[in-house]
């Protein structure tokens, strides 16, 4: 019998250049673990925002698999005595690997004789497994790390939740002080607390409390945004894809929109315009049908469409004070 596992790691807001590649180390180190552990899944699935770090691993078996394995050890002659008893070089094999000189048998090597030993493990429960899991987490690498509060371990960012389930089970486990459960965090502005209900229902539970944990979501409905966009103003956004990546790390719930400033400031070189507007204020350069340059950018706000003019104007007075 097969289960969903969902980890949960909820943190403060973490730098856009970091979050894809923690969420891909993850995986990897995710996967390691199961494979090194003996524990059979489907596949692993991640999920990121600038808040969590997040992983599902698919019909994850309910035990490890079963343990056999041979072990070569010293020679006969050097394993037996001149009375035929075990020397310590035999022991001392058999110790190492848990077990007693009852499990010696002999077997011929090259017209030689050696000891053998099986060492057999019943794969324990997954459940005693996944304790392990935490080390995984902690194990995460970062280009800069902090620590906070009394803690002496370093991360990324400090850590305020952990959602540990094994279908619609809660798991029993702690990071550092915090304690692991089903409650995760919604939206900073929107959402509130929410309850996770089971591993399957991550990205609905999350979704009503304005969070779209999967990335790749994020991804699709920006572009969906923005060529509603092109078609309603008759315009061409450039979706420079480095821009793109850092900006769905940015926002957990996007919404794109466009603003404009005075047509006077085209006069400026068009590479100091779009410096300032792809590099500084993170807005997508828009353009004619023919290539050229328009008095216009189109952003992606971290939240809804409530009060959107409010913000259209809050960004167009920023980037005036720049230019």
């Amino acid at each position: 019998m097969t289960k969903h596992l969902l980890i949960e790691l909820g943190l403060e807001e973490m730098p856009a250049y970091v979050v894809k590649p923690s969420s891909k180390q993850l995986r990897q180190k995710m996967g390691q673990f199961l494979e090194e552990n003996r524990l059979d899944f489907d596949k692993i699935e991640v999920f990121s925002t600038p808040r969590r770090l997040a992983v599902r691993v698919v019909n994850l078996a309910d035990h490890q698999r079963d343990y056999s394995e041979d072990f070569k050890g010293p020679a006969k002659k050097i394993a037996l005595d001149a009375d035929g008893n075990f020397t310590k070089a035999a022991q001392g094999f058999v110790r190492g690997k848990g077990l007693t000189t009852d499990a010696i048998e002999f077997r011929e090597v090259n017209g030689e004789e050696y000891v053998y030993v099986t060492k057999n493990e019943a794969g324990k429960p997954v459940q005693e497994v996944l304790t392990g899991v935490v080390d995984v987490l902690k194990s995460l690498n970062f280009p800069v790390n902090m620590h906070w509060a009394n803690h002496t371990f370093e991360y990324i960012r400090p850590v305020h939740t952990l959602v540990a389930l094994l279908d619609d089970q809660a798991l029993d486990l702690e990071f550092l002080d915090i304690k692991s459960s089903r409650i995760s965090r919604g939206h900073r502005f929107l959402g509130q607390e929410t309850e996770i209900k089971s591993a399957a229902s991550y990205e609905d539970d999350l979704r009503a409390e304005f969070v779209l944990a999967d990335a790749q979501e994020r991804e699709n409905l920006i572009i969906d945004q923005i060529r509603e966009l092109e078609e309603r103003h008759k315009v061409s956004v450039e979706i420079d894809e480095d821009l793109l990546d850092e900006v769905l790390n940015l926002v957990e719930y996007p919404t794109a929109f466009m603003g404009s400033f005075d047509r006077k400031y085209l006069d400026i070189p068009e590479e100091v315009l779009v410096t300032s507007m792809k590099s500084h204020q993170r807005y997508f350069v828009v353009r004619d049908h023919e290539g050229n340059l328009l008095p216009n950018f189109v952003s992606v706000r971290n939240g809804n469409a409530a009060f959107l003019e409010n913000v259209i104007k809050g960004n167009e007075k920023v980037l005036l004070a720049r230019l």
